[in-house]
């Protein structure tokens, strides 16, 4: 699983996945996640834990109902691990608290969350006067978030470059048909690549393989439905997306699933297939300062965060919303846990 909480404000939540021998609703997989959390925390601090901060993205969901019904859901999940105080804080709210210990002088921010599965931002005042203060909402001028994340880069990168040996944009004998797009899309996507795994959909590509015109390319797909390769196959692109972020190309191996097979991503293509999802940020970014009643030339500094935060495209995006902001980052992957923990300390 990628990107837990994305799934939250959508109708996945209410699919059930395999897990063993057993079919399990998602809600659950999330609840054994949060469990699985809350023993070790309590295991480390050696005591019962019954009350906690969680971080949540400022849009679950850009549907405001879909939105709401994602925290409750999130919240009913806490509950039932055993959580009798639960609060939720906005997460580039949270990664304030830790990127305010590094400055020295007063200044105007946009935090930029840039996560697996949703990108959040905030416009917030920082710096020694301020982080004194328990409460920060008067701090906080303005909060946006989008459904775009590292999840999303994965999936264009896999359809750019790794689906297109498996068939993908190949032609059917009969009537020069294009291969369905559909088990490409299901394979690409984190959230869905289990819900490929139906004997259904091994009998439906068995029958693709013969009406292909390019039917080796075909069996592929059909193998990694019927060995469940559809995670690994994500796992590499993954790995590929990430060496995009300091490398102009990257080779994509699949050998687990032919002999020497093996496809190179260029960080060009890459752009360009994420270039609508990165324009979607930039939007957002310069909305929130909008939002805030100041012009981009107020910013004084852009501080990103979050493991996608490091894709290259990414970062220039969200530069353009405010150019004449100093970019800056530190603990992509630990800055909202930081700031949630030190805000916990306060709250309780």
């Amino acid at each position: 699983m990628r990107a837990l909480k994305s799934i939250l404000g959508t109708p996945l939540i209410h699919e059930e996945a395999s897990l063993g021998d057993r079919k399990v609703p998602l809600t659950k997989v999330v609840e054994i996640f949060v469990r699985h959390l809350k023993h070790k925390a309590e295991a480390f601090a050696g005591q019962e834990i019954t009350a906690v901060v969680h971080g949540r993205p400022v849009r679950f969901n850009d549907d405001d109902k879909a939105d709401a019904r994602a925290q409750e859901v999130l919240e009913a999940i806490a509950r039932r691990a055993g959580f009798r105080d639960v609060a939720f804080v906005y997460e580039p709210v949270a990664a304030v608290r830790h990127y305010e210990q590094t400055v020295q002088s007063e200044e105007l921010v946009l935090i930029a969350d840039i996560g697996g599965g949703t990108s959040d931002f905030c416009i917030v005042r920082v710096g020694p006067r301020h982080r004194e203060h328990a409460n920060r909402d008067r701090d906080v001028l303005a909060t946006a978030g989008v459904r775009v994340g590292g999840t999303d880069f994965d999936a264009a990168l896999s359809l750019l470059a790794v689906m297109p040996l498996l068939g993908l944009g190949t032609q059917l004998i009969e009537k020069d048909l294009p291969m369905p797009s559909a088990p490409y899309y299901e394979l690409a996507a984190w959230a869905t690549i289990n819900f490929a795994y139906t004997y259904r959909n091994e009998r439906e590509l068995a029958k693709l393989v013969s009406l292909a015109c390019e039917p080796e390319k075909a069996e592929r797909l059909l193998n990694v439905v019927r060995q469940r390769l559809g995670h690994r196959l994500a796992f590499a692109v993954e790995d590929a997306k990430i060496a995009l972020s300091v490398e102009e190309c990257a080779a994509v191996p699949l050998t687990f699933l032919e002999a020497g097979l093996a496809v190179t991503a260029t960080r060009v293509d890459f752009d360009r297939v994420i270039e609508a999802r990165t324009d979607r940020l930039y939007k957002t970014a310069s909305d929130c300062i909008a939002a805030a009643g100041l012009s981009p030339a107020a910013i004084d500094t852009i501080f990103l965060t979050g493991g996608s935060s490091r894709v290259p495209a990414v970062r220039a995006a969200i530069g353009r919303a405010a150019p004449s902001a100093r970019l800056a980052g530190g603990s992509d992957l630990l800055s909202v846990a930081l700031g949630l923990t030190q805000m916990a300390g306060i709250m309780t």
